[in-house]
């Protein structure tokens, strides 16, 4: 069975960084697409990066803005996600998840697994 575990959120300030972590186990990552959503309270869940088995990533636009660095770790199962400059707005449970093919992809329906989720607060 696949779980996939994320860590590294917390309370942070205005203009602060983070680094979030998903580990996966059960199934390799090698030849899966691996993304990054987020769900802010009262709001729908939202694409935040992805990244495909061959390191290309894609990212949404209107989050991103040069502040946001997916990467992978295939030897340690690995996904991270690199986050700069955080604003209050960025404050929701960030989610992991494993896709059901090699490729990117930016729509929930496109993940076959998920974590459970890392609370990322944004305030002074």
């Amino acid at each position: 069975q696949v779980q996939l575990v994320e860590s590294g959120g917390g309370l942070v300030q205005p203009g602060g960084s983070l680094r979030l972590a998903c580990v996966v186990s059960g199934r390799s990552i090698n030849w899966h697409g691996m993304g990054w959503f987020r769900q802010a309270p009262g709001k729908e869940r939202e694409f935040v990066a992805a990244i495909d088995y061959d390191d290309r990533t894609s990212y949404n636009p209107t989050l991103a803005q040069g502040r946001l660095v997916i990467s992978r770790d295939n030897f340690r199962n690995t996904v991270r996600l690199q986050m700069n400059y955080r604003e209050p707005e960025d404050t929701a449970v960030y989610y992991c998840a494993l896709g059901k093919t090699e490729a990117i992809a930016t729509r929930p329906g496109e993940y076959e697994a998920w974590g459970q989720g890392t609370q990322v607060t944004v305030s002074s």
